[in-house]
């Protein structure tokens, strides 16, 4: 009877000295590192820390893609930081278009809750996987692939997207190719566009060189 009381005593101890860490909430005044944002001090921590109210609302899609994504990511909801999960709001107005882009960071599922969304994604073998999707319909997009999302039904169109990583990233083609300074002729050099196309792209998304 004793020995099984040493050994409970044992356990409990051990219980107290390997504590479970539940969550890492991010400390927004720190700087991001690789690895993420550092832990706000559990004293500081609130309730508001695992609750947003920022997909509420639909994004401005006055702009030149008909589209926004209103991102909740550990640097927009805190609460999130070290889980592995993040959110967004996709939201597409006729015409909209979110352009060829990747998630370095997590892979993504789409869920359409309103209208109608051609999405899809091309494997690293170049096989592409397109699909119309409509209310209730889910897509999974792998990490790192490219893939888009088309309003396809010619009425405002929403989809919430989750990622497993609570700092996915993003990267859009177009933008990386035509909205920085990264010389014309190199871009001509690896893409194949003729000058006068790659100038004019460096144009409408505010590129130079």
């Amino acid at each position: 009877m004793i020995h099984i009381l040493l050994i409970i005593s044992s356990l409990f101890t051990f219980s107290a000295h390997a504590a479970v860490q539940d969550f890492c909430v991010a400390d927004l005044l720190a700087p991001e590192s690789p690895a993420g944002f550092a832990c706000k001090p559990a004293a500081n921590v609130t309730v508001d820390d695992f609750v947003s109210t920022g997909l509420r609302l639909a994004g401005a899609t006055d702009n030149i893609i008909k589209a926004a994504v209103t991102p909740e990511f550990a640097a927009q909801f805190p609460g999130v930081n070290g889980l592995g999960i993040s959110i967004a709001r996709l939201d597409l107005a006729p015409g909209g278009v979110v352009p060829m882009h990747t998630h370095p960071g997590g892979s993504e599922l789409l869920l359409v809750t309103q209208g109608f969304i051609k999405a899809g994604f091309i494997s690293s073998a170049n096989t592409v996987y397109v699909k119309t999707l409509q209310k209730g319909d889910i897509m999974v997009f792998p990490q790192g692939l490219l893939h888009f999302q088309v309003n396809a039904g010619g009425v405002a169109s929403v989809a919430f997207a989750s990622f497993s990583s609570a700092t996915p990233g993003l990267q859009i083609l177009d933008f990386a190719l035509f909205a920085n300074d990264l010389p014309s002729s190199l871009v001509e050099t690896t893409t194949f566009l003729p000058d006068e196309v790659v100038k004019k792209l460096k144009a409408v998304l505010g590129g130079t060189g």
